[in-house]
């Protein structure tokens, strides 16, 4: 396999093109932080997760029964797109998820940091996907990308996908671990060309999370790599979105680089613990706690 991206796709990133476009992008989301229709949008994208040491199987069980109950509780309102949970609360959530359109994520391979075997990644996979995952979120080989050994992070993520088949692989960065935007852009492609159906800034266990550089220049790649290939890849931008206009700027770079057939959830997720509520308040206009964890289970 030729992995020289660099003949095949453009891995350059001007700053002062990124910065004067995420300026544009920051003016637009501003005006749009208080657009009801936009924030119902962004929050139908969500893949709510929950990724503590301290979940256990009734917190995969309420945190099904609270989506499933979802449009009960607040008609007029789009249910979020997924609930994301380590491999060990798939059960749990498949057990007790009766919303028919919301999907199940599992982290896998390894999460957060894609440190382990090979062979117990793509069982890990298999195992999540038996227990009824319909979307593996998976991590890149960070230590090996930075070494430069791309072979063994484009094999892996191949094979990943090979035991996915027909289920969505979301290949996460983590773009705060990488040095500098061209290494962002060069993931990207490596991830896409080795099969990802999205890419995903982080895991959100390190800092800095998802930020408007990154989401920009992964939009960048998708772009590119959907005019040289015909394939659309989604985007997921993942930790620290915490606010309405975090959602509305990532929605605006999005919709400003791709287009709008990228604003659905076949194509674009929030992954976040938090911005449910938040854009439930900023929508309803009054505070709502309805996913936060002490509304669902004290520990």
């Amino acid at each position: 396999m030729d992995l020289s991206f660099e003949d095949k796709f453009n891995i350059e990133v001007e700053a002062a093109e990124v910065e004067k476009a995420i300026n544009k992008f920051k003016d637009i989301a501003q005006s749009r932080k208080g657009d009801v229709e936009i924030l119902k949008r962004c929050f139908s994208m969500i893949d709510l997760t929950t990724l503590n040491t301290t979940d256990g199987y009734e917190r995969g069980k309420l945190f099904a029964e609270k989506v499933s109950q979802f449009p009960n509780q607040f008609p007029g309102m789009p249910n979020v797109a997924a609930i994301c949970v380590y491999p060990s609360l798939v059960a749990a959530v498949k057990e007790n998820l009766s919303a028919p359109s919301v999907k199940i994520a599992s982290v896998a391979a390894g999460f957060p940091a894609s440190q382990t075997f090979l062979e117990i990644k793509l069982s890990e996979c298999e195992m999540a996907l038996e227990q009824g995952a319909d979307e593996l979120d998976v991590v890149i080989s960070v230590g090996s990308f930075l070494e430069g050994d791309y072979f063994t992070v484009f094999s892996e993520l191949q094979q990943i996908k090979e035991v996915a088949e027909n289920a969505k692989v979301k290949v996460i960065l983590e773009t705060g671990a990488l040095p500098s935007l061209e290494d962002i852009k060069l993931a990207s492609f490596l991830a896409m060309e080795a099969g990802a159906d999205f890419i995903k800034t982080s895991t959100g266990k390190l800092e800095p999370a998802a930020t408007p550089e990154a989401v920009y220049v992964m939009c960048l790649a998708i772009k590119e790599f959907h005019e040289k290939t015909g394939r659309m890849v989604g985007m997921k931008p993942a930790g620290g979105v915490s606010n309405s206009y975090d959602a509305a700027l990532f929605y605006t770079i999005v919709e400003q680089v791709l287009g709008q057939e990228w604003l659905y959830t076949g194509l674009f997720r929030f992954g976040t613990s938090k911005l449910a509520d938040i854009l439930l308040s900023d929508i309803l206009g009054k505070e709502v706690k309805y996913f936060s964890q002490s509304s669902i289970a004290k520990y």
